[in-house]
């Protein structure tokens, strides 16, 4: 794939076309690379994923984000655990969701046997569980978050257990359809939204998520 650089050096494309080419490029970022992540496992191939669309990821047990790409730090597999997610301004959307909670199966038949220090989880042929340590997600200005990216984090079934806090600021494809979804992060402590102008029925949306979440701390910060 051309370097983000080298695209951006071409010649300015006429207004027509910008969009369309955005959306594209955005959307290339987004297409989940399944034979990356048997090869680095899903933390360090989600993290590849959310720096090339903008976000920021920050490690377990480590006070650093990380915004760089190419200075993502290089060790053993699955050495680093993304504990955060820090997504605003970002082009994440849907497609790209299978980095949180993906199950890769192989297209063929796994390897006989091991050898050559290939990571037995990739010998089982798939990786179920996606990240696993990730407790705190912020999703602000995000334009291509929408109902169904919600729907699809709280379905995932390792965010489910993990996710402790969450954020969704001014991300203007929201809904309450995709609000009441969040039901499902079971473990969710903490919810801040702000700024949603597509939730329209706030005092049914909040009472339905309140009751199926006795123990959330909502906090509110819409007109």
């Amino acid at each position: 794939m051309m370097a983000l650089g080298t695209l951006l050096r071409k010649p300015p494309l006429p207004p027509g076309s910008c969009r369309a080419f955005w959306g594209w490029l955005n959307a290339v970022f987004n297409k989940v690379d399944h034979e990356r992540i048997r090869a680095v496992g899903p933390d360090r191939a989600a993290s590849e994923w959310l720096l090339r669309c903008g976000a920021l990821v920050r490690y377990q047990g480590s006070p650093k984000w990380q915004q760089d790409y190419n200075g993502l730090p290089t060790g053993p597999l699955g050495k680093y655990k993304i504990e955060a997610i820090n997504a605003t301004d970002s082009c994440i959307m849907y497609r790209g969701f299978d980095y949180l909670g993906a199950v890769i199966k192989w297209r063929t038949s796994p390897p006989a046997q091991a050898g050559a220090g290939i990571p037995e989880q990739i010998l089982s042929g798939a990786f179920a569980d996606g990240l696993e340590h990730v407790t705190d997600i912020k999703l602000e200005k995000c334009m291509y978050i929408q109902d169904e990216c919600l729907q699809r984090l709280s379905e995932t079934s390792n965010l489910q257990k993990s996710l402790q806090q969450l954020k969704i600021i001014s991300c203007g494809n929201v809904t309450d359809k995709g609000i009441l979804a969040l039901h499902k992060l079971t473990n969710l402590e903490y919810l801040y939204l702000s700024d949603l102008p597509g939730i329209r029925e706030k005092e049914t949306t909040f009472r339905v998520l309140q009751q199926a979440l006795p123990n959330l701390e909502l906090e509110l910060d819409l007109e």
